[in-house]
């Protein structure tokens, strides 16, 4: 349970949402057996409409983990899509890219073993929408870069930004999560007042933020 809603409303939720099969119901459930990080189901859903809504092509992520969201970013977006994610553990990402491999989207994705601040100094692409996705703590000093290379009315996504309800409210705040906590506390204040940047909230999975890049005059 994330914490964010509650917990019949959030099962009910994704009791709706269709299932995974094949090759990507294997890789979920490794993740979920290992306690590998992925993206919850409703997350996924939404991430699916933003992208056939805004018919984004060229996709960054940070935070690639074993792969799942990339390959869920890849379908959704289809043919000529293009997807660069970035994973600084070096076991994931090889993973990552044996699962690209075994559903046949190699040639769609690029995965990069790196630390992610060191690889946004180096890439000069822009793209259609971005999936912030890593190390909770630093999304806001990954955040103007990926500004930067975020196309005009393109999208950012940051996932986790609710952290199990912790951001919201103090009493589920364990003291050992108290940095991270207010880093992110400081993040949500941040981007929802970036003049650049038109950000929703929205309380499902762990919390995300959807933020529109305004068009510069």
């Amino acid at each position: 349970m994330s914490n964010i809603i509650d917990k019949y409303v959030e099962g009910y939720i994704r009791s709706l949402l269709p299932k995974n099969q094949g090759i990507l119901k294997d890789i979920e459930d490794r993740a979920i057996k290992n306690n590998i990080p992925i993206i919850h189901g409703e997350v996924a859903n939404l991430l699916k409409i933003i992208i056939n809504i805004s018919k984004s092509k060229k996709i960054l992520e940070i935070g690639t983990a074993i792969g799942y969201s990339a390959i869920i970013l890849c379908q959704a977006a289809g043919d000529y899509a293009h997807i660069s994610t970035i994973e600084l553990n070096e076991e994931r990402a090889q993973e990552a890219k044996y699962n690209i491999k075994r559903m046949g989207l190699e040639n769609n994705i690029q995965v990069i073993q790196g630390d992610a601040m060191e690889v946004l100094n180096f890439l000069d692409e822009k793209y259609d929408l971005i999936f912030l996705d890593g190390a909770k703590g630093h999304y806001q000093e990954i955040l103007e870069k990926s500004i930067d290379l975020l196309k005009n009315q393109g999208v950012l996504i940051s996932d986790n930004v609710l952290f199990k309800g912790m951001v919201a409210n103090d009493n589920l705040v364990v003291r050992r999560k108290r940095t991270i906590v207010n880093r992110m506390r400081n993040y949500l204040e941040y981007i929802c007042n970036h003049p650049k940047l038109q950000t929703s909230v929205i309380p499902i999975g762990d919390g995300v933020a959807i933020s529109y890049k305004k068009m510069e005059e």
